[in-house]
């Protein structure tokens, strides 16, 4: 063989979670599956004092959902009117954007701007990381808000996310988004439910615009039964979660359901799964970041040099739009797992990075052999490789064809030619 593959014994990764929407997607159903991995329904209860919304009441009831024995996370209003946040569409919860009117049914907070809950997520006693998820989360509905009504961002008054329900399902989820840790999420496609929902716009097909504009990328089907089955938050969080719709072979260790508020044939509940991933091992981690502060000129040849000394085998630099439409640039490098912390660390020193991604990967070689020629105008390394039928290709090295050129100032293409009419040249 002429090809070398870096792999060694088989590795366990932990904290993968594994998402069934088979029954659609909303808040409270990821909040409840949530919980119920973590039993972390106890937690949960107190965060309405802990986000500083005395007008927010968390309760935990069992239910039976077609013999599936779960816990509902209900997130109660105590401004609100009795029955005032139930619309005939509505299967889940509160957050989907063109429901029934709240102007009536959340008090005096029925109009909150974005600016309005990112304060309150400021403010609460949680995880700084937790903040930074439920804010993530509150962006995405906000730009498919605003990009369905035609009104910029911060402008755009956040009906039904704004209520009480709303914001601590979203900030509860982030909570426990954060406490797992997770590696990595892999999703089934989304079941959206079909037909048409009431609305205070009139009649509207599910699912309902803003839903329609997030899901957008994400493999979904309608479903054999009518009815709406996906909201904004749901969906808003799984696309925080990033999910690849691929799944490989993985291991349960831990499963748990969430279920939502309606009755429907089957089975209305989220299924969520911790599991294990087997993966071959490396010694070769791939190093990502996204920057969208950063100059082009500090990540020039000096950068680059440098993260080569510190034992990085590869630097590559691809232009991006970074969320909220600000360009910017994927630094992506590759290093043996030796180097791994004095390269991360090096990039987190010299970049605007606040955070890295890194994860093993798996490499497929050529053969290569290196040897110098001694010409004209000095000595220049070459580089042969043989490919897996055998083929022989051939480059030198760029580094001695600069530094000939300039020692003897000839042009770099006249030391190519002579390196090409080389005598010992690879055939």
């Amino acid at each position: 063989m002429n090809a070398k593959t870096d792999s060694s014994q088989s590795t366990i990764i932990v904290n993968t979670l594994y998402i069934e929407p088979f029954s659609g997607l909303s808040g409270d159903m990821f909040l409840g599956a949530l919980c119920g991995l973590l039993e972390a329904h106890d937690d949960i209860v107190d965060l309405p004092s802990k986000l500083n919304l005395p007008d927010g009441k968390v309760e935990i009831s069992t239910v039976d959902k077609n013999g599936i024995v779960c816990k509902h996370v209900n997130v109660v209003d105590l401004n609100s009117e009795p029955n005032g946040t139930d619309s005939p569409g509505d299967s889940h919860d509160h957050s989907h954007s063109h429901g029934h009117d709240h102007s009536h049914g959340h008090g005096s907070h029925h109009h909150r701007h974005l600016s309005d809950i990112l304060a309150i997520i400021d403010n609460a006693d949680i995880a700084m990381s937790a903040k930074t998820i439920a804010k993530e989360i509150f962006h995405l509905i906000g730009t498919a808000e605003s990009q369905v009504h035609d009104i910029p961002l911060e402008k755009i008054h956040f009906h039904e996310i704004s209520a009480v329900d709303s914001i601590i399902d979203v900030v509860g989820c982030a909570v426990l988004i954060d406490r797992l840790q997770i590696y990595k999420t892999y999703s089934d496609p989304i079941c959206t439910g079909h037909g048409m929902v009431n609305t205070q716009h009139g009649l509207l097909p599910v699912p309902a615009p803003a839903t329609a504009k997030l899901l957008a990328g994400m493999p979904c089907y309608k479903g054999e039964e009518k009815g709406e089955r996906v909201t904004p938050t749901g969906v808003a969080i799984l696309k925080f979660l990033d999910p690849t719709f691929e799944s490989p072979a993985l291991v349960v260790d831990q499963m748990a359901y969430g279920p939502g508020k309606k009755d429907f044939i089957a089975a209305n509940v989220l299924r969520l799964s911790l599991c294990s991933q087997v993966r071959e091992n490396s010694d070769i981690f791939a190093i990502e970041t996204n920057l969208d502060d950063c100059s082009p000129e500090q990540l020039g040849a000096e950068f680059q040099s440098e993260l080569l000394q510190k034992g990085a085998l590869d630097v590559s630099l691809v232009q991006a739009t970074m969320k909220k439409g600000r360009p910017g640039i994927i630094l992506s490098i590759l290093a043996p797992s030796a180097k791994l912390d004095a390269v991360c660390d090096f990039v987190l020193e010299a970049t605007t990075a606040i955070g890295l991604r890194y994860f093993p990967v798996s490499r497929k070689t050529l053969d290569r052999e290196t040897e110098t020629l001694t010409t004209e105008y000095g000595p220049i390394r070459i580089k042969t490789v043989t490919t897996p039928s055998g083929q022989k290709r051939w480059k030198a090295e760029r580094d001695d064809l600069i530094a000939a050129s300039r020692s003897q100032a000839v042009p770099v293409h006249i030391v190519e030619r002579a390196i090409e009419n080389h005598p010992k040249r690879p055939q």
